[in-house]
């Protein structure tokens, strides 16, 4: 998660210092408008890209109760940074093909980005419409002038205040939950590991659902860091013996 953090962050930090984000959500006011919703929405839907929980607590600089909710609602359609490594494994084993080019995963991975915004307008025209019906407020927002940004306290902001925080909030659940999961695939009583043993206790509850144990499994252990669920996938399948089917 680190290196898209670090570059996306200071992006973001070098717009706002410049001025540029306010416009942004001013530009973008009649759209949202159109789905019943607020041009301050634009502004997480941006956050959410860098992660999502940023995102939804950067929802508090929405007035409105019911447009708040809209934004915090509709803000995992966009991918964070946790989920572009795995979208970018499925682009490129499901349609790009191993041994495509980059530029077409890029193109496919740019797509599969405006399907993501166009998504979040379509869940947000279908909420507004729906269980939080409402009239769009009314829209005041001060552009604040142009001006050269500072390049030192942009990086300061952004690499301590940002990156290294939400990393940090990221570690203390993922290095439990990465533990827990070591522990899982080593400790093999009998041996078989206990990961391979909860994937087969599972297995009739995960074809319930049309899944099977492993997928299931996976999910449940991704709950703390949603970017482990591929690689517990793997380490089931091919500890098994069925990663080909």
């Amino acid at each position: 998660m680190l290196p898209p953090m670090a570059i996306f962050f200071p992006l973001f930090t070098l717009l706002e210092d410049l001025g540029y984000l306010p416009r942004v959500a001013f530009n973008l006011d009649r759209p949202f408008q159109a789905c019943g919703a607020c041009g301050k929405q634009c502004l997480s839907m941006l956050m959410g890209f860098g992660c999502n929980a940023a995102g939804v607590t950067g929802c508090r600089i929405i007035d409105s109760k019911r447009e708040r909710l809209l934004a915090m609602l509709t803000n995992s359609f966009v991918p964070c940074n946790g989920r572009f490594p795995l979208l970018l494994a499925l682009l490129t084993m499901f349609f790009a093909g191993l041994h495509a080019p980059p530029l077409t995963t890029s193109l496919l991975l740019t797509l599969t980005v405006c399907g993501s915004v166009l998504a979040t307008f379509a869940a947000t025209w279908l909420l507004s419409r729906t269980l939080l019906r409402g009239t769009p407020s009314s829209y005041v927002l001060e552009l604040p002038p142009y001006r050269a940004p500072q390049l030192g306290q942009i990086l300061l902001r952004s690499l301590l205040d940002r990156t290294l925080r939400v990393l940090g909030r990221a570690a203390a659940v993922a290095a439990p939950a990465g533990a827990l999961l070591w522990l899982l695939a080593h400790a093999s009583p009998g041996g078989e590991s206990l990961l391979l043993r909860a994937s087969k206790a599972l297995e009739p509850v995960g074809r319930f659902f049309g899944l099977d144990g492993a997928i299931l499994l996976a999910f449940l252990l991704g709950l703390p860091a949603n970017e482990t669920v591929l690689p517990i996938l793997l380490m089931i399948y091919t500890a098994q013996g069925s990663l080909a089917d």
